[in-house]
């Protein structure tokens, strides 16, 4: 059963390099299958050219979806990197 939740990006400078970089390197640091949809498009989250693509701005609710073994813990951690504003 898959962990699916809709995430809203809340640093000012939006979905950029330095965040997606962020995002992709904790997502592919999980086993499962995880995916971003945003605006009807879907993106693996493990691959910095598709989440770029995104063109994800401050305000994006963004769909994220994991499957897998670790589901959990990589859903509960990509959501705390969002909720955090990336850390910026």
């Amino acid at each position: 059963m898959a962990v699916k939740e809709n995430l809203v990006i809340a640093n000012e400078t939006g979905l950029h390099a330095r965040p997606a970089l962020g995002f992709v390197a904790l997502a592919q640091s999980f086993k499962s299958r995880i995916t971003v949809t945003y605006k009807g498009n879907q993106v693996d989250a493990k691959r910095i050219l598709g989440i770029m693509s995104l063109f994800a701005r401050k305000g994006a609710i963004l769909t994220v979806t994991a499957e897998g073994e670790d589901e959990v813990q990589a859903f509960t951690a990509l959501k705390t990197l969002v909720d955090s504003g990336f850390g910026e």
